[in-house]
């Protein structure tokens, strides 16, 4: 394989290329989301709060959609691979910005290592709908579909992109049979009369609930880090963060709506621990055979597909884009030259996700990508704040509104989420910093400032302009987008309320 050392500062030096319209921008950043968290840990808290769990993911929500128009903002303005990390550093300094990175980095290495378990647990019920145990462990399927996806990904980001655009509709076409054939499964009075371990919930707990429901958000900017092959990323970019939020929250709500109509009333509280609460609970229900296999497969090949292909794709931009500015080793920067990608940072965070696969624990994986994303936003969030003193020049196609009020309170909220988190994974997430910190500093010292990033505005693409006809193409797509999306978001919020019109 031929390669290139990126030594130059220009953020096209690493011969990335704008690849993605807005359709890639957001399939990759809600497959990025949509997947290991829905179908495991966040249908756990169906367990916990049973058709109250509508109330806290409207919450995550919430909660996600000022943080998604900051990121509307900063990745228009400044349309570079690294997201946060280069949020960060031009608004709050070097070091800041490689704290971002790096737990961007094992933020979505531990969600590549969960959702690459929850296929294997999905992937093994299509079998057993069937009546056919697999003799194979679940470390080692998920270790054989993530070395896959590592392939995929060196590769090219054409293919990344196609294979994404697939998995996610061939995701949103078996959703809608399997809703459609679930429907006389639903027991209405499921939603009108809550489980009564729910009158034991207490604040703390709906709000610990909550974090973890909104670990199922958590990503909703992932396109952001692959900012340098986005077309157009002044329109793409903030149009695929004002829907990226409302997408998440439509499959979530209505993956739940079915989780707990499906359920029979006395084994609700059993999912709490269930690794695969869709299949224990169809199981319970008596739903077996071709309903079953066509979720576990719609989950499999859909939901975790697309999560792994993003997963895997964006944390490399990061890791690539750090190594470009001497924050990292500059071995990371290396691009593959016949495919344009950055292999080595590919190859090395893959198998890092292998080691995290061989915990096979889900909690501890969840615990420490929700630590992870915590932290990276609250920078972020911070960072938002911060370039619009420090560089008020930048070319804003969106800015995000009341930010003096927005940004401190989301950020306050957030670091109130890392309050909520396992121990094991918080100190782990700890040394995660530490050992960052680490490499920066030797990194600084060996490179100094050489081939530090500069900011390049005419080299950014952010004027980038469509055709007329092209631009007129894409003012199309996104209303149909927007219309899809808010029905969806309207419809399943409907679906918790209708039950209480029905005698």
């Amino acid at each position: 394989m031929t390669e290139t050392r990126i030594e130059a500062s220009s953020p096209q030096a690493g011969g990335l290329k704008r690849t993605f319209g807005m359709r890639e921008a957001v399939t990759i950043t809600a497959g990025s989301v949509i997947g290991v968290g829905l179908f495991t840990t966040g249908s756990n808290v169906v367990g916990t709060l049973g058709p109250a769990v509508i109330l806290a993911t409207l919450l995550a929500l919430a909660v996600s959609i000022y943080p998604a128009l900051l990121y509307a903002e900063m990745g228009a303005a400044l349309p570079y691979a690294g997201g946060t990390y280069q949020f960060a550093s031009l608004g709050l300094g070097r070091a800041a910005g490689m704290l971002a990175g790096w737990n961007f980095i094992i933020s979505l290495v531990a969600v590549t290592g969960g959702e690459a378990l929850a296929f294997s647990y999905y992937f093994r019920t299509l079998f057993l709908a069937f009546g056919y145990d697999l003799p194979i462990s679940d470390v080692v399927l998920a270790s054989i579909v993530t070395a896959g996806f590592i392939v995929a990904n060196v590769f090219g980001v054409k293919l990344t992109g196609k294979l994404q655009n697939g998995f996610m509709f061939f995701f949103w076409g078996v959703a809608f049979i399997w809703f459609l054939t679930m429907i006389p499964n639903v027991h209405l009075p499921s939603f009108v009369r809550a489980p009564e371990f729910l009158h034991a919930t207490t604040p703390l707990g709906f709000f610990s609930a909550t974090c973890m429901i909104w670990w199922c958000f958590a990503g909703f900017e992932a396109c952001v880090a692959m900012g340098e092959e986005i077309k157009y990323p002044h329109i793409n970019v903030p149009r695929a963060m004002f829907l990226a939020p409302f997408v998440v929250f439509a499959v979530n709500a209505l993956f739940q709506w079915y989780l707990v109509g499906i359920t029979p009333p006395d084994q609700i509280a059993s999912l709490a621990d269930a690794e695969a609460p869709f299949a224990q609970a169809m199981k319970a229900a008596g739903i077996l055979g071709f309903p079953l296999a066509l979720l576990a497969a719609g989950i499999a090949f859909g939901g975790d597909f697309s999560t792994l292909n993003a997963s895997i794709s964006t944390p490399p931009r990061y890791l690539f884009t750090m190594a470009r500015d001497g924050s990292m080793p500059k071995v990371f920067a290396i691009t593959s030259k016949k495919y344009q990608t950055p292999y080595v940072a590919v190859i090395v965070l893959g198998v890092l996700s292998v080691a995290l696969i061989a915990t096979n624990s889900l909690e501890y994986i969840a615990s420490l990508s929700l630590f992870a994303d915590l932290f990276y936003y609250v920078l972020g969030i911070i960072a938002a704040l911060a370039l619009r003193k420090k560089h008020p020049e930048l070319k804003r196609s969106y800015k995000a509104p009341w930010i003096k009020v927005g940004a401190p309170v989301s950020a306050v909220i957030y670091v109130l989420m890392m309050t909520q988190l396992d121990a094991n994974a918080f100190i782990t997430g700890v040394l995660w910093c530490v050992l960052g910190i680490a490499i920066y500093l030797v990194c600084r010292w060996k490179y100094g400032k050489a081939g530090e990033f500069t900011l390049d505005l005419a080299a950014s693409g952010a004027d980038d302009v469509p055709p007329p006809e092209e631009k007129r193409a894409m003012d199309r797509e996104y209303l149909i987008w927007k219309v899809i999306v808010s029905a969806s978001c309207v419809i399943a919020v409907v679906l918790y309320i209708f039950p209480f019109f029905v005698k």
